[in-house]
């Protein structure tokens, strides 16, 4: 537990080949279902502060409480993920808190100091993410993620899915 953020709620993975991955995480550690969105949809995203219009796939299933984020960058555009893959880098690439008081959170942690790497909004303004730069080795860039909208339902209807899972229907596409 952090005690400025509070827990890690997820784990996020920066991947080549998202397929892969999947099958990795499903068959062979066991872990799903997996929620896969083949592209997904911001309403806008920034790098350094300045616009990018990144392409991503993504997929994201519970290992008990904790969510991992599977991310595949389909282009070349400007972000933290690029950086981390043109680095030689796959794998653990940020650690994600969850919210419920998005701004007060994010004005807080730029008043500690905190740089923003990239951020963007995923379906209004109660899907606002921010990945700080703070990176000091692979897989500590901290994101912070707003769930007091429809995001935090659908993250909470991951994870019960996750309970109990048979091992059945582990790629669940999102449309």
């Amino acid at each position: 537990m952090s005690r400025f953020f509070g827990n890690v709620c997820q784990n996020g993975y920066v991947v080549r080949d998202i397929e892969a991955a999947l099958k990795h995480w499903t068959e062979v550690l066991g872990v799903g279902p997996f929620y896969y969105i083949d592209r997904v949809q911001c309403d806008w995203f920034t790098y350094k502060g300045e616009p990018s219009p990144v392409e991503m796939s993504i997929a994201l299933g519970n290992t008990g409480d904790l969510q991992i984020e599977l991310i595949q960058q389909r282009n070349d555009a400007p972000s933290m993920y690029m950086d981390f893959l043109n680095a030689g880098r796959e794998g653990l690439q940020h650690m994600s808190y969850w919210t419920q008081n998005y701004q007060a959170d994010y004005d807080r942690a730029l008043a500690a100091g905190y740089k923003v790497g990239h951020e963007g909004q995923i379906g209004g303004p109660q899907g606002r993410f921010v990945y700080f730069d703070t990176e000091t080795h692979p897989g500590t860039v901290i994101e912070m993620s707003d769930i007091s909208g429809g995001k935090g339902k659908f993250f909470e209807h991951i994870r019960k899915a996750a309970i109990g899972w048979d091992g059945t229907d582990p790629v669940r596409p999102v449309r």
